[in-house]
């Protein structure tokens, strides 16, 4: 299997084959998932001191930040149907629907 590689920013590149998720930063278990991540010495910072947007997980168990979002990213990685406008309606909650008032 060949290595694809992803520019994720600020001339920072990522092997794509690598990635098991990619993520928001801004969830409670995202950001016990960074801290664990620092302590244990597998976190990689790819911000360049920017704002962290994107959380990615490798299958190497290091956790990447990037300053990039994770629709950038996926549409970097997977170009067509990764799109915001492609995905998927999202489902509705239970007891709402759009045209019931």
């Amino acid at each position: 299997m060949a290595t694809e590689l992803v520019h994720i920013g600020f001339g920072n590149i990522l092997a794509i084959n690598r990635l098991v998720a990619l993520t928001p930063p801004n969830s409670a278990p995202t950001r016990h998932l960074i801290q664990e991540a620092r302590e244990k010495g597998l976190l990689v910072d790819m911000t360049s001191g920017h704002r962290t947007k994107a959380v990615l997980i490798t299958d190497s168990g290091h956790v990447i930040l990037a300053a990039l979002t994770p629709e950038t990213i996926a549409g970097r990685a997977w170009p067509g149907p990764f799109t915001r406008e492609s995905a998927p309606p999202k489902p509705q909650r239970w007891g709402f629907h759009p045209t019931a008032h």
